[in-house]
């Protein structure tokens, strides 16, 4: 039951939304991030963003990459389990001056009961009628970074977005989109902004009318055939600054995301736009061990009485590296304080070097 009720919300509202021009959360699952070590900073990787993982937070940041190949890998479960979050990525540099990366993300919920068919033509149960799908999320990205020297060594990079939506045998959606990034360094400050969908992300859903005709008929809803979904574009700021002392380093980190499509639950909104910050902290001892601590979605609740109340979601997370292996874990969850499904993610990099000659 519990995935059945996930799977009406997540998905069927989306093809819902999809028959506006432009809906709010917009291919939301590319908004939960990659990387334990981002999850646990509070997802605040737009200036500090240095390995694979940046070919998703910020393209401009492939270009700080220390090692010849890249590669990532993450598992993480939502819902207690029910949805499915998989991120597999390789990076590598193409010059002094250039780097690309390929990223692939799976968002979804398996083993989803079709009991359309529970009941024969003589009205009895038949459990061997009940059939199984998936409702899943895909995104594919091609990442370039290139340094411009004659911008004082500001690195810029792109992203092409390939999305593939899929909610079983009753719909399927393909989309493009674009998001362009830019890191800068100024003495011991790094900066970092990402526009992400900056020319609008456009997903083309089309609908098995035959499948779904009945039900739509008998709730009194439109029959859809072919929708239109537009992410608009989202501007994500950042800043970090590193601090060294002994063979300690303490990182400091602030992210604001700033949102075009309606009102939002944020911190700071307006019918124009929605900025919603998060701060992250970063501990390392010799670059070998690290504690982390972040703090995002500032939101205001509301209590039965009408009265609010502010919320914030606490993340933290540990790592560890030895050997150009780094494995990485974080804490996090979803839902108010009181309420809250913890999320724990796990992912794997693995930085390799060309054998000299």
């Amino acid at each position: 039951m519990q995935r059945v009720i996930i799977f009406l919300f997540v998905v069927f509202a989306s093809a819902v939304h999809a028959q506006v021009v432009a809906p709010k959360y917009a291919n939301e699952f590319l908004s939960l991030g990659v990387g334990a070590r981002a999850a646990a900073m509070g997802n605040t990787q737009t200036a500090i963003a240095n390995d694979v993982t940046a070919g998703y937070w910020n393209p401009a940041g492939l270009l700080n990459q220390t090692h010849d190949y890249n590669g990532a890998l993450q598992h993480a479960q939502y819902f207690s389990g029910i949805a499915q979050y998989d991120y597999l990525a390789f990076s590598m540099p193409l010059d002094t001056m250039s780097a690309l990366a390929v990223s692939i993300i799976r968002f979804a919920i398996d083993d989803i009961p079709d009991t359309r068919f529970l009941y024969d033509a003589n009205g009895a149960l038949n459990y061997d009628n009940v059939q199984f799908f998936s409702a899943a999320d895909y995104a594919f990205i091609g990442s370039y970074a290139r340094i411009l020297p004659v911008w004082g060594g500001i690195k810029l990079g792109a992203n092409v977005k390939v999305i593939h939506r899929k909610a079983g045998q009753f719909a399927n959606g393909w989309g493009f989109g674009l998001d362009v990034g830019g890191q800068y360094r100024l003495n011991q400050w790094q900066f970092g902004a990402t526009f992400k969908d900056v020319t609008g992300t456009f997903t083309a859903w089309s609908h098995r009318v035959d499948s779904i005709s009945t039900i739509y008929a008998q709730t009194g809803n439109i029959i859809p055939s072919t929708t239109l979904e537009v992410a608009l574009p989202r501007l994500v700021l950042g800043v970090g600054r590193k601090f060294n002392y002994k063979k300690f380093g303490i990182l400091p980190t602030f992210d604001m995301a700033i949102t075009f499509d309606g009102k939002r639950n944020t911190l700071i909104r307006s019918s124009f736009a929605s900025i919603d910050p998060a701060f992250g902290l970063e501990i390392s001892y010799a670059s070998l061990a690290f504690v982390r601590v972040g703090v995002r979605n500032f939101q205001q609740l509301k209590n039965f009485d009408g009265s609010t109340y502010p919320v914030v979601e606490p993340t933290f997370g540990l790592g560890f590296t030895y050997s150009g292996v780094t494995i990485d874990y974080a804490l996090t969850s979803v839902g108010s304080q009181t309420e809250s499904l913890y999320t724990h993610v796990f992912s794997l990099m693995v930085n390799l070097n060309k054998k000299n000659d």
